[in-house]
């Protein structure tokens, strides 16, 4: 019977830990929804099940602690696979996959990616659900820390990002 509880106990604290140690994936649409409601900006992390570099990125940079409490408290978190077979709506439009070659893609994220459809890919919205950049490849935590920073205390309005870049001090 101690064997049990003991057994329990650890579970449940396993649960428990693990379950503070996630990024607060949203859908797309839950995450505009919730904008609405409370304006926050929106990073939206564009993957495939098949990329590499997405899962590395998962691994190392979005599990980072540092990285994680930063998203968690600053924006609204958007897992975007870029081959989503399912409809999104959007600014009153109806977005689609679309079956092209072996794969094909969703066209949100080919509109939002500009048509490079390129994984994984780093897109930051405004308040406003305004795209304000789209960064291609792998971040490591370094340059997630920055690029997190730099978009949720809106600096891009006052300062180009070499400027920003020599004078950030980070916290990892």
């Amino acid at each position: 019977m101690k064997k049990l509880i003991l057994l329990i106990a650890i579970s449940l604290f396993y649960l428990n830990t693990n379950a503070q140690e996630n990024i607060k994936w949203l859908g797309f649409e839950e995450a505009i929804k919730l904008n609405k409601e409370n304006p926050k900006p929106i990073l939206i992390d564009v993957y495939t099940d098949w990329c590499g570099y997405c899962k590395k990125m998962d691994l190392n940079t979005y599990s980072n602690k540092t990285i994680r409490d930063y998203i968690n408290k600053n924006f609204y978190a958007v897992k975007l696979d870029g081959e989503y077979k399912k409809d999104i709506v959007f600014n009153d439009h109806t977005f689609k996959f679309q079956k092209e070659g072996r794969r094909g893609y969703h066209q949100l994220a080919a509109t939002l990616m500009n048509g490079r459809m390129s994984y994984p890919t780093t897109l930051f919205l405004s308040e406003k659900e305004e795209l304000l950049d789209r960064i291609p490849g792998y971040l490591d935590t370094e340059i997630m820390e920055k690029v997190l920073v730099y978009f949720s205390e809106k600096l891009y309005e006052t300062k180009k990002w070499g400027e920003f870049d020599k004078e950030f001090k980070s916290n990892l």
